[in-house]
C-alpha cells in the first residue's frame, strides 16, 4: 500500500531544502505547520509550506516558480519516478497578502493519486528580527518561537473560517509565547488594523460553538497527527481539552482591555 503522507513529506523536505540553499530563496523565512514539523519536530503534518517575505510577493512567486520547475520537478522524477507540474495558484481568500505557488506530483498507473503541495508567500507582522536554525545540516531562515505563535494567535483572529489546525498548533506550542505577548499582540493589531470586535466574536463563536469546534479539532487530530500523540490526544480529551486550552489562552492575551480596538 502507497503510503500517501510518508511521500508527501519528503517532498516537502525536498522543497523546504531547495529554497533553502538556492539564490531564490535567500531572505524567504519558513513558517507556519511545516516550520513546527520539521524544525520543532511537531506531531502534525501539514499539507502545505508557508514563508514569510518581505518584498513583492508575486515576484517572488514567479522566482519560485522557476526555480521549482528546473531544479525540483526533474530531482524529484530522478529521485522518486515522479512525474509533476509547478504553476501559480489563486490568492486565498482574495487576499493579497499572499501568493500560492501549486505544485503536484503523481506516479501513472500506480495507486498514489496525485498529491498536491501548495507553497505560499506570505507577509507576517514581526517584533523580532528572523533567526536561523538547522536540521540536517541545512541552515533555515525562519522567525523567532514567540513571533510564530503570535502568527498563529492572529490567523485563528483573521481568518473568515476558522482553521482548526491553528487551534491544535497553538495548544503544542503555547509555551513559545512570550512573556510580553500581550503588548506585541497589541502593536501587531494595530497595524493590521484589527479591532476589538473581530477579536470578541471570535472569542465568544469559540465558546457558543464550543462543541462543534471540538469535533473539528477531533478530525485534525484523526487526520493530520502522528499515531502515537494521536493516540494520548484522543484518549485525554481530544478536542475538547486542546479547544479549551486554546480558548483559555487566547481569552488571556486577547480578552478584557486586550479584546478593545487598539
Amino acid at each position: 500500500m502507497v503510503d500517501r503522507d510518508a511521500i508527501s513529506e519528503i517532498l516537502q523536505r525536498m522543497v523546504a531544502g531547495l529554497v533553502a540553499t538556492q539564490p531564490a530563496g535567500a531572505g524567504l523565512c519558513l513558517v507556519g505547520g511545516f516550520r513546527y514539523r520539521m524544525l520543532d519536530r511537531g506531531p502534525r503534518r501539514s499539507v502545505d509550506i508557508d514563508f514569510h517575505w518581505h518584498g513583492d510577493l508575486v515576484a517572488k512567486q514567479r522566482e519560485l516558480i522557476a526555480l521549482f520547475g528546473r531544479r525540483l520537478l526533474p530531482e524529484v522524477r530522478r529521485l522518486h519516478g515522479l512525474d509533476g507540474s509547478v504553476a501559480a495558484g489563486s490568492m486565498p481568500d482574495e487576499s493579497e497578502a499572499v501568493a500560492v505557488v501549486d505544485l503536484a506530483f503523481w506516479r501513472l498507473g500506480s495507486d498514489l493519486g496525485r498529491i498536491e503541495i501548495p507553497v505560499d508567500v506570505t507577509r507576517l507582522e514581526l517584533a523580532d528580527a528572523p533567526i536561523v536554525r538547522t536540521a540536517d545540516g541545512v541552515v533555515y531562515c525562519t522567525v523567532s518561537d514567540a513571533d510564530m505563535l503570535e502568527s498563529k494567535v492572529l490567523a485563528i483572529l483573521m481568518r473568515p473560517f476558522l482553521e482548526h489546525r491553528d487551534l491544535l498548533d497553538l495548544f503544542l506550542f503555547s509555551s513559545h509565547a512570550s512573556g510580553e505577548i500581550r503588548t506585541r499582540l497589541a502593536t501587531k493589531r494595530q497595524l493590521l488594523r484589527l479591532g476589538g470586535d473581530v477579536v470578541e466574536r471570535r472569542l465568544k463563536d469559540l465558546k457558543i460553538a464550543a462543541k462543534r469546534h471540538a469535533k473539528a479539532v477531533d478530525a485534525v487530530i484523526r487526520e493530520q497527527v502522528d499515531p502515537p500523540t494521536a493516540f494520548a490526544l484522543s484518549t485525554n480529551g481530544g478536542g475538547h481539552v486542546v479547544l479549551e486550552s486554546a480558548t483559555q489562552l487566547l481569552t488571556e492575551i486577547c480578552g478584557g482591555a486586550g479584546a478593545e480596538t487598539p
